[in-house]
């Protein structure tokens, strides 16, 4: 399953004072645990409102779900109204993560890894000729081999 990190404005207004925004970030961390979240630690009170967003890492793959869970753990630890901010995926270069660019574009496929002579992972990619018409393969290749940090072969069928 890959691992998303979800951005939430917590106080945008700028409303909340250093040791609200301290006191929300203590609930966030005792709250973020149980519900199967890891909290990206940030020093809200020294940043600008625009910039008062907290960041979790949460397993999945539904980009709306997400961040609906992260706005209400945001909104019960600081008593705001949060605003959902930008969502990412980390990449750790596995099979799951090439799955997921692949979802991002809209596509499906095959995936098998193997190692080049040198030890080097080369990941080939199966897809359909009639997926390619929709997206440029050279787009395909670009995001996959940023994901995966190695050597990608696209082939279709």
């Amino acid at each position: 399953m890959r691992t998303a990190v979800v951005r939430v404005g917590v106080d945008v207004a700028g409303e909340l004072a250093p040791a609200q925004l301290r006191d929300g970030m203590a609930r966030l961390r005792d709250l973020a645990g149980p519900a199967g979240f890891e909290m990206v630690e940030n020093d809200l009170a020294n940043l600008p409102p625009q910039r008062r967003e907290v960041e979790l890492l949460i397993a999945g793959d539904d980009p709306a779900d997400l961040q609906r869970r992260a706005v209400e753990l945001c909104a019960n630890a600081f008593g705001t109204t949060p605003v959902p901010g930008v969502l990412t995926y980390i990449s750790r270069g596995t099979d799951d993560d090439a799955h997921g660019v692949l979802a991002g574009l809209g596509l499906t496929g095959e995936i098998d890894r193997v190692a080049s002579d040198d030890g080097w992972d080369v990941v080939h990619v199966t897809l359909r000729k009639d997926d390619l018409k929709r997206v440029p393969e050279s787009r395909v290749h670009t995001a996959l081999e940023a994901s995966l940090n190695c050597e990608v072969h696209i082939r279709t069928v």
